[in-house]
């Protein structure tokens, strides 16, 4: 009797003279899981059907009972049909369904194939989906900074190195720097759908089909860009699965590290930004209390989409060539990043575009201090050099500091015993607005750089979406 015919539909289990222990069936089952990859296992056993028919190993009648079939299981899961207690994965449940819906011609549809090649065909396929759904939303983040930067082009705050007041640069300038991480995003997230798109239905278990199937044809029906050149690499990569949580880690470290922004930012020693009442939460004690819990919360992600990453790695690492049963923990890694970019990036989007700035307290932060650059320039354009302009301009840093005044507030005789070529005009250069106008160089925080770097974020997004 086939496993078919005694009610449980396993793909496997001939070889064996009684039934797997309920403990293995406790660890090896995954349609939990995998349940998801439906409508692309679906897909791919039509076109395998196809192909079978094409090359004579079906008729042509049969081939089309069984894609005619796969449709109605189709429905029936789009409806909400549901696992039972035998389907150990969804595509033994699919194997299941298609039984009731085509009869005896389902068994023909396994020929040539191995769950090897179908789930990774299926996955493949699933991924490439995810990488276009998450370049959507990225695409949602980039549009609420971009908004945000284009209200605050002409609002001036300080930028900091080591958390320490460094520059002035533009309201713009500083949202757009956590724009163009995004855009390297997306780039790599179609290199990793690109990737991806390599099909491996037809390779087997490992050595290949031995029935001619057309594998360009499935190639083109799926959409797919190539064709696996080696069926003992094409069961066993998951190369995919590594580039595109690598891309998702790195769509999360961006995230958290806008949301570390914020979150100081929003502080009250800060004060530049207010958080919107829809993105905000309060305490259980203290009614004063605004938490930016969104923020917050997609900090933490990035550590555990970062976790994911290297459970994947640390699984592949270690393989023989080939199938292992191991890989079947890569959909859990590659499932659980994708959901979570799911909540933060949209949430994160909301939240964003919620946020007020308060321009006088980000130009109140602008201490004069933070232009001793500019004044150090202002000397080598008087024909100083700048190791004897760094020199000078910091023992006026240091006047200052120690009598507790601005640097504007020194007296004229202090800038002229620091360098001889200080000139009346030497204040001039500590003002926010002229540090600001010198640097008008490509990718600079000029007013004109600032304005061009807009009307490339938004070329940017008008551009097409990922292929």
């Amino acid at each position: 009797m086939s496993s078919s015919d005694s009610g449980t539909h396993k793909l496997w289990g001939g070889r064996f003279a009684g039934g797997p222990s309920p403990l293995l069936d406790a660890i090896n089952r995954s349609i939990g899981t995998d349940f998801r990859l439906w409508p692309h296992d679906i897909r791919l056993s039509r076109a395998w059907a196809l192909a079978l028919g094409e090359a004579g190993v079906l008729t042509r009648e049969e081939a089309e009972q069984l894609r005619a079939g796969l449709d109605r299981v189709g429905v029936r899961l789009a409806e909400g049909a549901q696992p039972v207690a035998t389907d150990e994965d969804i595509h033994t449940m699919i194997d299941r369904l298609l039984h009731e819906e085509a009869g005896t011609v389902a068994s023909k549809l396994h020929t040539g194939r191995s769950r090897n090649d179908q789930v990774a065909t299926a996955s493949r396929l699933w991924t490439i989906d995810a990488c276009h759904k998450l370049d959507a939303a990225i695409r949602e983040l980039q549009q609420a900074l971009l908004t945000q930067a284009t209200s605050i082009a002409d609002a001036i705050l300080p930028a900091y190195t080591h958390l320490q007041r460094a520059q002035p640069v533009s309201g713009a300038h500083w949202l757009l720097s956590h724009f163009w991480p995004l855009e390297r995003d997306r780039t790599r997230l179609a290199n990793a759908a690109r990737g991806a798109a390599t099909l491996p239905l037809g390779s087997g278990a490992i050595a290949g089909s031995a029935f001619p199937v057309n594998r360009e044809l499935i190639r083109n029906e799926l959409g797919f860009h190539a064709i696996s050149p080696n069926s003992i690499d094409a069961t066993g990569d998951r190369d995919f699965v590594a580039e595109t949580l690598f891309v998702s880690t790195m769509t999360a470290v961006h995230c958290s590290r806008i949301a570390e922004d914020l979150i100081i930012y929003g502080s009250s020693e800060f004060g530049f930004v207010r958080f919107g009442d829809g993105f905000s939460t309060g305490s259980s004690m203290m009614p004063q209390k605004r938490n930016p819990d969104v923020f917050e919360l997609a900090r933490g992600g990035g550590a555990r989409v970062l976790g994911d990453l290297v459970s994947l790695l640390g699984t592949i690492k270690g393989l023989p060539s080939g199938y292992s049963k191991d890989l079947q923990d890569d959909k859990r890694a590659l499932f659980n990043a994708i959901d979570l970019l799911h909540l933060v990036l949209p949430a994160m989007a909301g939240a964003i575009s919620e946020l007020r700035f308060d321009r006088a307290r980000m130009r109140a932060a602008v201490s004069s201090a933070m232009m001793a650059t500019d004044l150090a320039d202002y000397l080598v354009k008087k024909g100083a050099t700048f190791r004897e302009a760094h020199g000078a301009v910091g023992s006026l840093v240091r006047q200052a500091e120690e009598a507790g005044i601005e640097m504007t507030e020194l007296p004229t005789e202090a800038f002229a015993q620091a360098h001889v070529l200080f000139g009346a005009d030497a204040r001039d250069a500590l003002g926010a607005e002229a540090s600001l106008a010198a640097r008008n160089i490509a990718g600079g925080t000029g007013p004109e750089a600032v304005r061009a770097q807009l009307a490339q974020a938004a070329a940017a997004l008008a551009a097409p979406a990922l292929a």
